[in-house]
C-alpha cells in the first residue's frame, strides 16, 4: 500500500480523447504509468508514447523530474522524444520543402527539451542542420527555424561550439555582415556568435576575424531593439574575452569614432527608455572600460623610475614658480624640493613617492593629479597656493586628499571588480564622457576644497570630510547625470549643510520607521545619556582649555588659560607663556564665581564682536562667545581655538547655568550614544556568559608595521 505522500492527483489530457484523472504513484515506474494510461484510451504500443507538461513549459517527464509533479497538474500524452526526433530527422530531410518547414519550426520549439535535444543530436541531428546552414540553399523562414534549432541544441551543452568547422563560422558570420534582409535570420546569428565567443578563445579569434568593429556598430544604428540588444551582447562578450592588448584597440575604436556617446544616444533615441537586458549590458561595456584603468590602480609608484620620478616633480614645478634650479646646491635644492612637497600634501616630503606605494589607488593616483595639474592648471595653482599659504590649521593637503579621492573614485566606480552576471546599474555620465575617471576626478577634488571649508576642517577632520565628499559624490551619481556639467552642477549644489539635512531628514524618517517599544526605550535611555555627556563637558572645563587673545597685531597675541575648579564653583583664568601646556590653577590668578554668571553670548551678540564690528571673518565669529557676570555689566570673552572646543565650552557653561545644551557636537554624540545603547540593549544574549570581569589586554605586537602613519612629516 502506497504512503499518501507518495499519491499525486493530477489530469492527464490526449487531443480527441476525454482527460483521465490519475493517483499517480511516485514509487511506480513510469513506463508502468504510462502503459496504464494508454490502456484507458485503448492506445497499443506505450513504448512510444511519454507524458509532458500541458500548460507553461511543455517538458517532458521523466523518472529524474517526476518528483517536481504537483497536485492539480495538467499533463499531456504525447509521442516519445526518440519517436518524436526520428519523425523530424525524416522529415528535416524530405524533397518537400513544406514538410522541411514543418519539421523545422516544429524542432525549433522541441529543442528546447533536454530529453528531445539528446536523442536528436544521438542521430547527429545538429550536423544535418550544420549542412543545411553551409549549403545555404534554403528559403529565410527555414533558415530561421534552422538556426533558430540549432542555438536550442547547443544551449544544453551536450555538444562542444569547438567542433563547428570553419565554413560553418563563415557562413554565420555572413549572415551578420550582410545587408539587413531577414531580421530574425540575423538575431539568431548574432545570439549564436556570442555563444561561440564565450565558449573558447579560439573560437574568439576566428569570430573577431570574421566580424568587424564597424560592421558590429552598424546593427547598433537599426530601429529593430531585438537586433540592437543582440548586438550589444556579441560587443560585450568580444571586449569581455579579448585579451589585453586586443580589449585596449577595441576601445581605442570606440573613442576615436565617439561610438560610445553614440551607442548611447541611439539606443535612447530609438526605443525612448533602456530596456533591461539592454541595461545589462550597457553596465558590463561601462564596467569593462574602466577596469581598463585596474593595472595602474593595482601598480604602487617605482621610486627608481625617472619617468615617475619627473611626473612628480612636474607637478612640483607646475605649482610653484621658483628660481632656477641648476644654480642651487645640492642639499639647497633638497631642501627647497622638501619644503614645497610638504606645502603639495606630501606626508613623506623627502621621498613624496611613499606616499603612493600603498595599492589601490597606486599609480592611478598619480595619473589623476597629473591629469589635473595639465588639463586645469590656474584650478591646481589656485588649490595648492590656497592651502599651502595658510597658518591657521586649516589648510586642506592636496596630494594626500587626492590619494584618497581616487580611491573612493575607485571604490564608487568598482574598477577591478568583473562586472555582474546581473548588473544594470551603469552611470548614463560614462557614455557622454571619453576620460570618465580622470574628469571626475578635477570635479571632486575641487569639491573636496570647497567642502573642507565648508566643514572649516582641520587635519584631524580628514576622514569625516573624505566620508562627506564620498556622500556627495554618490547622492550625485544616484540621480543619473547625463554629462560632466550637469554632474558639476548637482554636486557643488549638495554643499555640507545640505548633507546635514539629508541625514537629519532620513535619520528622522528612519525613527519613524521604528517600532513604538524601541521608540519608548530611546526616550528612557535619553535622559541617562545626557548626563554622562553633561558630566564630560563638565569634566573637560576642569581639564581647562588654552585660548588666545585677537587684537590688530595678529603676532603678538597672547595666549590666556581657563579653567573650571574641581568642585564646579570657580573659573580661573589668566595669562599663559607658550610653553605652559597645561598650568596648574594656582597659578591663575583672575577667577570668577559661577554664582555670579548671568549670561552666555555667542558669535556676533558678543561684546568683542560688537566692538570690531566689520573687521571680523565669519569663522572668527563662528568660534567667539562670552560670559557676563555681575548684573551683566562685566564680560569674560573667548576665541575657541576650534569649533570642537568652541561646543564643549558652550555647552559646558551651559550646564553650569541650568540650561540645555544645544550644540551640533552633542546632537552628534547623543545619537551616537543612543545608537549604540540601543543596539547593546537589543542584543540577543540569551545562554551567552558575560564575565564578570574585563577581559584582559593583550600585549601589544612586536611592531607596527602594519600601520600606516597618516600624520607623519619628515621635515
Amino acid at each position: 500500500m502506497p504512503q499518501q505522500k507518495d499519491i499525486v492527483k493530477i489530469a492527464i489530457q490526449m487531443p480527441g480523447a476525454y482527460p483521465q484523472l490519475i493517483q499517480l504513484d511516485q514509487k511506480k515506474p513510469l513506463s508502468a504509468v504510462i502503459k496504464e494510461v494508454c490502456d484507458g484510451w485503448n492506445l497499443p504500443g506505450s513504448d512510444n508514447y511519454a507524458l509532458q507538461y500541458a500548460d507553461g513549459v511543455q517538458m517532458y517527464i521523466t523518472e529524474s523530474n517526476r518528483l517536481d509533479i504537483k497536485n492539480g497538474c495538467i499533463l499531456r500524452l504525447t509521442k516519445a522524444p526518440g519517436r518524436c526526433a526520428e519523425d523530424l530527422y525524416k522529415g528535416i530531410q524530405s524533397l518537400d520543402a513544406g514538410v522541411r518547414c514543418d519539421s523545422l519550426k516544429q524542432l525549433a520549439s522541441v529543442s528546447t527539451d533536454v530529453t528531445f535535444a539528446q536523442e536528436f543530436i544521438s542521430r547527429d541531428g545538429h550536423l544535418l542542420l550544420v549542412k543545411t546552414v553551409e549549403d545555404s540553399n534554403e528559403s529565410n523562414v527555414i533558415m530561421t527555424h534552422t538556426l533558430t534549432g540549432f542555438m536550442e541544441l547547443m544551449d544544453h551543452g551536450i555538444v562542444s561550439w569547438e567542433n563547428l568547422s570553419s565554413v560553418f563560422i563563415k557562413k554565420i558570420a555572413g549572415f551578420v555582415n550582410a545587408k539587413p534582409t531577414d531580421a530574425s535570420i540575423q538575431q539568431v546569428c548574432l545570439d549564436i556568435l556570442e555563444s561561440m565567443v564565450l565558449s573558447s578563445h579560439s573560437l574568439f579569434l576566428q569570430v573577431k576575424q570574421e566580424i568587424t568593429m564597424e560592421k558590429l556598430i552598424a546593427h547598433l544604428q537599426v530601429t529593430n531593439q531585438q537586433i540592437q540588444t543582440k548586438a550589444m551582447a556579441l560587443l560585450m562578450a568580444l571586449l569581455q574575452t579579448a585579451g589585453d592588448s586586443d580589449r585596449k584597440d577595441m576601445f581605442d575604436f570606440l573613442t576615436k569614432k565617439n561610438l560610445r556617446q553614440y551607442i548611447y544616444k541611439n539606443i535612447i533615441h530609438s526605443s525612448g527608455s533602456v530596456q533591461d537586458e539592454m541595461a545589462h549590458y550597457l553596465y558590463v561595456l561601462q564596467s569593462v572600460t574602466l577596469n581598463l584603468l585596474e593595472p595602474r590602480m593595482r601598480t604602487p609608484l617605482d621610486c627608481c623610475s625617472p619617468e615617475q620620478r619627473d611626473i612628480l616633480h612636474n607637478l612640483r614645478q607646475a605649482a610653484f614658480e621658483t628660481e632656477s634650479e641648476n644654480s642651487l646646491s645640492h642639499e639647497r635644492r633638497r631642501s627647497l624640493c622638501a619644503k614645497e612637497f610638504r606645502k603639495l600634501g606630501f606626508s613623506n616630503n623627502s621621498n613624496p613617492g611613499q606616499d603612493l606605494s600603498r595599492t589601490p589607488p597606486g599609480l592611478l593616483a598619480l595619473d589623476t593629479m597629473y591629469y589635473f595639474a595639465i588639463r586645469y592648471p590656474d584650478a591646481y595653482s589656485r588649490f595648492v597656493l590656497e592651502n599651502s599659504s595658510r597658518e591657521d590649521k586649516h589648510e586642506c593637503p592636496f596630494a594626500r586628499s587626492s590619494i584618497q579621492l581616487t580611491l573612493i573614485l575607485c571604490e564608487i566606480l568598482r574598477i577591478g571588480e568583473p562586472p555582474s552576471e546581473t548588473g544594470s546599474d551603469y552611470h548614463p555620465i560614462f557614455f557622454s564622457q571619453d576620460r570618465l575617471m580622470e574628469e571626475l576626478f578635477c570635479v571632486c577634488i575641487q569639491l573636496l576644497n570647497k567642502t573642507w571649508k565648508e566643514m572649516r576642517a582641520t587635519q584631524e577632520d580628514f576622514d569625516k570630510v573624505m566620508q562627506v565628499v564620498r556622500e556627495q559624490i554618490t547622492r550625485t551619481l544616484a540621480s543619473k547625470p547625463t554629462s560632466l556639467e550637469l554632474f558639476k552642477n548637482k554636486v557643488n549644489a549638495l554643499n555640507y549643510s545640505e548633507i546635514l539635512k539629508l541625514r537629519q531628514t532620513e535619520r528622522l524618517h528612519q525613527e519613524e520607521t521604528l517600532a513604538p517599544p524601541v521608540l519608548e526605550l530611546k526616550e528612557r535611555l535619553k535622559p541617562e545619556l545626557l548626563e554622562l555627556i553633561r558630566q564630560q563637558r563638565l569634566n573637560r572645563l576642569c581639564q581647562g582649555t588654552m585660548f588666545r587673545k585677537i587684537s590688530s597685531r595678529r603676532r603678538q597675541d597672547k595666549l590666556w588659560y581657563c579653567r573650571l575648579s574641581p568642585n564646579h564653583k570657580m573659573l580661573h583664568y589668566g595669562d599663559v607663556e607658550e610653553d605652559m601646556e597645561n598650568p596648574p590653577i594656582e597659578t591663575l590668578q583672575e577667577k570668577i564665581p559661577v554664582a555670579d554668571i548671568k549670561g552666555l553670548l555667542t558669535g556676533k551678540d558678543c561684546p568683542h564682536m560688537k566692538e570690531n564690528k566689520g573687521k571680523q571673518n565669519k569663522e572668527v565669529l563662528d568660534l567667539a562667545f562670552s560670559i557676563t557676570y555681575d548684573v551683566e555689566e562685566y564680560s569674560l570673552n573667548f576665541i575657541a581655538p576650534s569649533r570642537t572646543d568652541f561646543c564643549l565650552w558652550t555647552d559646558g557653561l551651559s550646564v553650569l547655568l541650568g540650561r540645555d545644551m544645544s550644540s551640533e557636537s552633542m546632537r552628534s554624540e547623543l545619537e551616537i550614544l543612543l545608537s549604540m545603547e540601543i543596539k547593546l540593549r537589543l542584543l540577543d544574549l540569551e545562554n551567552v556568559p558575560i564575565p564578570d570581569s574585563a577581559p584582559a589586554v593583550p600585549k601589544p605586537p612586536s611592531n607596527f608595521n602594519f600601520c600606516y602613519d597618516f600624520s607623519q612629516t619628515e621635515q
